[in-house]
């Protein structure tokens, strides 16, 4: 690892992993809440080589780093063996429907990668049946089917570990939920030719029939194989099973009892009532989404396909992903996130065409990895650094991506598999019965159209080269030559972010700005709310909580703006962003709003430090002499 000695030397002069409360980090520094700061040696932390110094500070043990501290701080949790849950993910999440998403994302994140790839094999498995490569009944396609199918056909299993980390249970109790969902016995029972012992429900929508009984009870069977929402719900129920076990059981047999009798009550439960209900409960959700797809698929795929980026800029898709999951299990398709599904070609089309029209070599040289990375369905790149930036290019895929989905909803496209994207995803759309029918060349010349059009709109109207000058240095009115001397010297004025009373940086409170340490600068209290872009340039640093943002600007000059002292702590409240990491800015873009009165009340101070980072590549950085400054006066005289 990189910064293995860094760390190893930060975790001894903390006082070790055992006096370690919580670890986060910021823009520039990993915050530690130590349960005992006497253990801890700052004097030796502040002379291990790589570490700029240490703050104590809001009762926090601060060690600064520097900009890169993002990846610092993730060996830190290697070398700490510490899990990414203490970290600065680790904060209450607000709100029923955010609490929802965070759930679902948690949930199915970690198994999305290999759900793609077995995904990816089941769909070329039946291309080749489609194509009369192979046969059904060959060596070859059952063992290339077992591999695709495995993962969904033992989901309970997957989801039953991911849910109880997410749901603080040991994993293992998940996996045993999910496995006696899915156990031989199980799914035995109601082999066919086997008769039911009598039925319930008789004549209802939930008419059920019963094969065996629990200590008499019946037991209403369901087939849970590659099931979704019956093992979520359990492993829910299990975790607050097992943490009322625990308090009751003696610690010396907490090992083995916890886990009896948390298995003991709740499978049985779940056999009983829980899967019961769950499963019904998935088949009237894909019954809904069926029935709101069928009133109009034509308007579903224009609204779906036009705000699909939207949805994924804004992490909602994950309130369709477990939809489209249970459709595949319940129904063996999904139309709905379907409808989506040619969005990054879209994108690889706009972005293509501003990679050809352009003539900045700087966005040319961005346009080429965005491209590859659209065309495999990863559409983020381009999103941040290319479209949304230069506002049109971005309506131009939303508008690309509606006659796609326009043209799904009329094809009645459908998605058979959860497998890969971009031009991995085609495999999706073959009908595992039927091949490639009708909903599948739907499907390709959807994506086809959406390429096509965004290519054509960003060659014509979507972007014009007035977005992205080309300038040259000579003309550049930042940067003046010194004529009179011998040696060529440049300087480049740098105007401010903020309206506001001028602060020399060493009266900051804060001992890293104060120092110089993390760059020359000055500081300003602000009197507006609000932080504009002096320059054009690059997003390179937005810290989560909104207090800081980082800029490269288009000749290299690196520049942080940090809002207030120890700001991090209120973990965004009073803070609003209007840009994202990577996003291409220009002169005078707002970057971040904040309410000072609110940040004052809560005990923090607003002194905003404004410095370059990367002060050393230049000769001098020379401060202002003005006591007050707005958006348009210079702050900064950089010297080259």
């Amino acid at each position: 690892m990189k910064y293995q000695e860094l760390n190893e030397a930060i975790l001894k002069g903390i006082g070790g992993k055992e006096n370690i409360g919580e670890v986060k980090h910021c823009v520039t520094r990993l915050r530690f809440n130590l349960k005992d700061e006497a253990k801890a040696d700052q004097a030796a932390v502040e002379k291990i080589k790589g570490v700029i110094t240490v703050v104590k500070s809001g009762g926090q043990f601060q060690v600064v780093i520097g900009n890169h501290v993002p990846e610092v701080y993730q060996e830190f949790l290697e070398v700490a063996n510490i899990a990414e849950s203490t970290g600065s993910d680790d904060v209450e999440v607000k709100g029923l429907f955010n609490k929802f998403i965070d759930i679902i994302s948690s949930i199915f994140t970690p198994v999305l990668g290999v759900l793609a790839a077995t995904g990816m094999i089941k769909g070329l498995n039946a291309m080749f049946v489609a194509f009369g490569w192979i046969g059904m009944e060959s060596g070859t396609y059952k063992i290339l089917q077992a591999t695709g199918d495995s993962l969904m056909y033992f989901f309970p299993i997957f989801l039953g570990y991911t849910a109880a980390k997410k749901f603080k249970m040991p994993p293992f109790l998940g996996m045993i939920i999910g496995a006696s969902l899915v156990h031989p016995l199980i799914s035995g029972i109601m082999a066919p030719g086997v008769e039911p012992l009598y039925t319930l429900f008789q004549g209802t929508i939930i008419e059920s029939p019963v094969y065996v009984t629990f200590l008499g009870i019946p037991v209403i069977m369901m087939n849970y194989g590659s099931s979704v929402i019956p093992v979520i719900v359990s492993a829910y129920f299990a975790s607050k099973v097992y943490k009322q076990v625990d308090k009751i059981i003696p610690s010396v047999v907490k090992t083995f009892l916890v886990p009896l009798f948390t298995l003991l009550i709740i499978i049985p439960l779940t056999f009983l009532v829980i899967g019961p209900i769950a499963t019904w409960m998935g088949n009237l959700l894909g019954a809904v989404t069926l029935a709101l797809y069928n009133l109009n698929p034509i308007i579903a795929g224009i609204v779906i396909g036009g705000t699909w980026q939207l949805l994924v800029m804004f992490g909602l898709h994950w309130g369709l992903i477990p939809i489209a999951i249970n459709n595949i299990v319940t129904m063996g398709f999904d139309p709905i996130v379907t409808l989506g599904s040619a969005t990054s070609f879209a994108t690889a089309g706009v972005v293509l065409g501003i990679m050809i029209k352009s003539k900045n070599k700087e966005v040319k040289s961005l346009a080429v990895p965005s491209f590859i990375s659209s065309m495999f369905g990863v559409s983020e790149p381009s999103i941040y650094g290319i479209t949304l930036p230069r506002k049109k290019p971005f309506y131009a895929t939303l508008f690309a991506s509606s006659i796609a989905g326009l043209i799904m909803g009329a094809s009645g496209t459908k998605s058979f598999i959860m497998g890969g994207l971009g031009i991995f995803g085609i495999p999706n759309y073959v009908n595992p019965e039927t091949g490639m029918d009708k909903g599948f060349y739907g499907y390709l010349i959807a994506i086809t159209i959406a390429f096509v059009i965004g290519l054509v709109l960003a060659l014509t109207v979507a972007y014009s080269n007035s977005m992205d000058p080309v300038e040259e240095i000579e003309t550049d009115s930042d940067i003046k030559v010194d004529s009179s001397s011998s040696n060529i010297v440049k300087e480049k004025i740098v105007t401010s972010p903020i309206v506001g009373k001028v602060i020399p940086l060493n009266e900051v409170k804060d001992q890293a700005f104060s120092a110089g340490l993390l760059g020359k600068g000055v500081a300003v209290l602000p009197e507006d709310n609000v932080i504009y872009a002096p320059d054009n340039g690059v997003v390179t640093t937005l810290f989560p909580t909104k207090h800081a943002v980082g800029l490269t600007f288009e000749d290299g000059v690196e520049l942080l703006i940090h809002v207030g002292m120890d700001t991090v702590n209120l973990e965004g409240e009073c803070f609003e962003s209007f840009v994202e990491q990577g996003m291409i800015v220009k002169k005078g873009d707002m970057l971040i709003r904040f309410d000072k009165n609110k940040i004052i009340e809560k005990g923090y101070s607003i002194e905003t430090p404004i410095v370059i980072t990367n002060s050393a590549n230049y000769l001098d950085v020379i401060e202002t002499s003005t006591e007050y400054v707005t958006s348009e006066s210079k702050l900064l005289t950089i010297i080259f």
